[in-house]
């Protein structure tokens, strides 16, 4: 080989060993490329897992605040009506249905303003009876998102039917307290001349033996002058009812004798009379006279509701509405009368209102007063058509300011047992027509 070919073969090998060392380089150069490349979707894939991760977790939360919110609205006594821009409404929750009488399905998609009109809700007077029998106030306002952009309307049904039914009690309160206060006053008054009037009439009877036609009317300015007194006892005793000698009985008792005292007008033939007594009542402390006074004037008054004949309930039940700290004894005593109107309602414990002619109005007086006396509550519920039903809460235990209770008989001994007491007196019957 001539130094020619030699040093063109020496010239090659070293181009093809630099060509080596720069093949080299340039792998080694993407090797560490790939290796930054492969850590750096390393740490993408670590970021993208986190940030998923925490997408799921809001999503999660979101979830839960979602159906944390919607049981809530769900939950509320107020019934919520959302209504979009448009004015059509897009949710509701449960009491908004109960309040409006609806179902959840015929509200949604309809217009705002046509169903609150087709349900009786568009009145501009508060408040207003919906056809669910509740007493509501209406409430309208806007719905806005954050940046605050009008998103729709809210439409708020308020139930206030327990605070009308507060405000009525407390109303018949002071009405019949300023009432029988005058009725008191004109009772004593008329009583005196009475007196004298059967004192004359009884020496005109004397002095007339042997007359039998002016007798008789001496009997009867007698027997005026007594159904006259006995009005008065009524009245005076609506006024200022004996304070309760409390003592421990049996509710059921109570009932039964209430129903035997009214049996002359029970077994009238087409009354049918219908009685529940739940096992788990317990005993009441009450005035066994009085409280079988309230339940005869009630008894008669169903049965005077039902001139052509019908069914008397009574029941009595443990109650179950009162506050955990106050238990008490509900008694209802239902007919199936005409009930009794709407306008009327509110005033049928106001001395001498009376829808009868022949009532005097004091026989449901009387028993309201009875009922307050014991601490109670009296409560009615009627339907004109269906008939009336009273309602008497009265509570179990004596009460703390020692008003209920004379002496030591009838208090529960140190165990709880009800001590032996004198024995019941007979009810006398009052005047319990209304």
């Amino acid at each position: 080989m001539t130094a020619t070919g030699q040093g063109s073969a020496i010239e090659e090998r070293e181009l093809l060993q630099d060509a080596f060392k720069s093949f080299d380089a340039a792998a080694a150069t993407l090797q560490e490329s790939y290796r930054a490349l492969t850590a750096r979707l390393e740490r993408l894939d670590l970021e993208l897992a986190e940030r998923n991760e925490s997408l799921r977790r809001n999503l999660r939360e979101n979830e839960e605040m979602r159906e944390h919110l919607s049981a809530i609205l769900e939950s509320l006594s107020t019934g919520v009506i959302v209504a979009d821009r448009a004015g059509i409404i897009t949710r509701c929750n449960h009491a908004a249905e109960r309040l409006a009488g609806a179902s959840r399905d015929a509200m949604t998609g309809e217009a705002l303003q046509r169903f609150l009109s087709r349900v009786g809700l568009d009145v501009d007077h508060y408040p207003v009876e919906a056809r669910s029998g509740a007493v509501l106030t209406i409430t309208r306002t806007g719905l806005f998102n954050q940046a605050g952009e009008s998103i729709g309307s809210l439409v708020l049904l308020h139930d206030i039917t327990g605070i009308r039914r507060l405000e009525e009690q407390v109303q018949r309160r002071d009405r019949l307290a300023a009432m029988g206060e005058m009725v008191g006053r004109i009772a004593h008054e008329i009583r005196n001349p009475l007196g004298s009037i059967e004192l004359f009439a009884s020496m005109l009877r004397r002095g007339l033996d042997g007359a039998r036609e002016l007798q008789a009317y001496a009997d009867h300015i007698s027997a005026a002058v007594q159904a006259m007194d006995r009005l008065l006892t009524n009245l005076l005793l609506y006024v200022r009812p004996h304070p309760p000698r409390a003592q421990w009985h049996s509710a059921e008792r109570l009932v039964r004798d209430a129903l035997a005292l009214a049996a002359h007008a029970t077994e009238r033939p087409g009354i049918v009379t219908r009685t529940y007594f739940d096992s788990q009542v317990p005993r009441l402390w009450c005035d066994a006279l009085q409280v079988k006074q309230a339940l005869l004037n009630l008894i008669l008054n169903a049965i005077q509701a039902m001139p052509d004949g019908g069914m008397l309930t009574v029941a009595v039940h443990r109650d179950r509405e009162r506050l955990a700290s106050v238990s008490g004894v509900r008694i209802t005593i239902s007919d199936t009368g005409g009930g009794i109107a709407p306008e009327h309602r509110s005033r049928i414990f106001d001395p001498f209102f009376t829808t009868k002619e022949e009532g005097t109005g004091l026989g449901l007086a009387i028993v309201h007063a009875i009922v307050e006396a014991h601490r109670g509550r009296i409560d009615v519920e009627s339907a004109i058509g269906r008939g009336t039903t009273f309602i008497l809460i009265l509570p179990t235990r004596p009460a703390d300011d020692g008003k209920m209770g004379l002496g030591e008989a009838g208090r529960p001994d140190a165990e709880g047992h009800p001590q032996p007491g004198p024995p019941e007196r007979a009810c006398e019957r009052g005047d319990p027509r209304l």
